[in-house]
C-alpha cells in the first residue's frame, strides 16, 4: 500500500499523519525509511548529489519508477552514474522539487519508490 504524503515544508515531511524531520525513502511495500544520505555524502561531500552507491541502495527489484523530490527549492540532483544505473534497471526516474514531487507521488500508480529531500 502506497502511503499518502500529506505535506512538506522546509525541514519536514508528513506521511500518513506522521511527521519526519529527515529525508525519507518510501519502499515498494510502503515502509518509510530514513534516507542513507551518507552513501552520497562520503563521495561528493554533500547529500545534494545522489551517488551510484546510494542509487543501488534505493533501487528495489520490481520497481518501475522512482519519484525523487529534490528539496523545497529543487537543489538536489542525480549523479550521471546514478541516472545510468536506474536506466539500466528499467526504472524510470521522475525528478521534481519536493512540494511538486509529493503531488506526483500521491497521484501516481504502479510499483514506485519515493525519495524525498526535505531541505534546500
Amino acid at each position: 500500500m502506497k502511503p499518502v504524503i500529506n505535506s512538506t515544508r522546509f525541514g519536514s515531511i508528513n506521511i500518513e499523519g506522521d511527521k519526519y524531520k529527515y529525508d525519507t525513502l518510501i519502499r515498494l511495500d510502503g515502509r518509510v525509511r530514513k534516507r542513507k544520505k551518507k552513501l552520497s555524502k562520503q563521495i561528493y561531500g554533500t547529500s545534494h548529489i545522489l551517488s551510484l552507491e546510494e542509487a543501488m541502495h534505493v533501487f528495489e527489484d520490481g520497481a518501475a519508477g522512482l519519484i525523487y523530490g529534490t528539496g523545497q527549492f529543487g537543489k538536489a540532483a542525480l549523479s550521471d552514474e546514478a541516472a545510468d544505473f536506474f536506466k539500466q534497471k528499467g526504472c524510470q526516474v521522475e525528478i521534481y522539487p519536493t512540494p511538486q514531487a509529493i503531488i506526483v507521488w500521491n497521484e501516481a500508480q504502479g510499483d514506485l519508490i519515493g525519495l524525498f529531500h526535505i531541505t534546500c
